[in-house]
């Protein structure tokens, strides 16, 4: 393995049944009939010899339970499989605050924690109470950040920031504020964890934004930024947040994760 070169590993730890017009914005506007869409919760982790990085945490217990969410594990129980001790000194990526991705983050209690600055700043923002926005959060967990923050542990930046040689987190923006994704050098090419920049694969095809968007035309523009990546062989794989199809994508782990995880690219011995 390469200096600057990783494993990614997918977790899939929840999963819900919804409807089609549940998931994408103005369904009833591409004259095509409701029905049935499976949404899965998935968190990432980018590996080497060397290096650990995490990249969010999943829901907590109350934040799946609130919203009627099915836990498949708790994302507790994955970091511990998969060796992670959640009380060291380690990067943490935060693509964005909603309550499916940083439910976990008081675990990480020495982990710096990357986030975008606009993502930071309208959760602080009276902007953030508002319902539409709200509903997506929990109290409890912005206010584990914002505790990280005073303690000199959150990392932001504007557009573009490096983590580590080979991992790197992009802000594009529509879902919220600061959304961001990461592009990671694995032995298979460069991967791109699009978390939900892209929540499914056919949202990215259609160009169908997902129900929830703080800017639509930055959404828009977040999937047209993500083709032309691909279309330039500026990334391989892309990864993104919410598909069922996945896991199915990607090899397959073995042991107390088989069936909730799979990899892409080599891990050093």
């Amino acid at each position: 393995m390469t200096v600057g070169e990783y494993q990614v590993v997918i977790v899939k730890y929840g999963t819900r049944s919804t409807m089609r017009s549940d998931v994408y914005l103005n369904h009833h506007l591409y004259n095509e009939p409701d029905g049935a869409i499976e949404m899965d919760y998935f968190f990432w982790v980018v590996r080497n010899s060397g290096l650990t990085v995490v990249v969010d945490t999943g829901f907590s217990a109350a934040g799946g339970e609130k919203r009627r969410r099915t836990s498949l594990i708790t994302p507790a129980q994955a970091f511990a499989h998969l060796g992670i001790d959640t009380s060291a000194h380690l990067p943490l990526i935060v693509t964005h605050a909603h309550y499916d991705h940083i439910g976990n983050l008081d675990l990480f209690t020495a982990a710096d924690i990357y986030i975008n600055e606009h993502e930071m700043e309208f959760w602080n923002s009276p902007h953030a109470h508002h319902t539409l926005f709200h509903h997506a959060v929990e109290d409890v967990e912005l206010a584990n950040l914002a505790r990280a923050d005073a303690q000199g542990r959150v990392r932001t930046f504007a557009d573009r920031v490096t983590v580590a040689p080979g991992i790197d987190v992009l802000r594009v923006g529509g879902h919220t504020p600061g959304q961001s994704v990461v592009k990671v050098n694995t032995s298979e090419g460069v991967v791109l964890l699009a978390s939900d920049a892209m929540h499914y694969n056919e949202e990215l095809e259609r160009a169908m934004p997902f129900v929830f968007a703080t800017d639509l035309v930055d959404m828009y523009d977040g999937f047209d930024r993500i083709k032309a990546m691909r279309a330039a062989g500026e990334v391989r794989h892309v990864v993104p947040g919410h598909d069922p199809a996945t896991l199915a994508n990607y090899k397959p782990v073995s042991g107390p994760l088989e069936h909730l995880a799979a990899t892409i690219g080599k891990l050093a011995a």
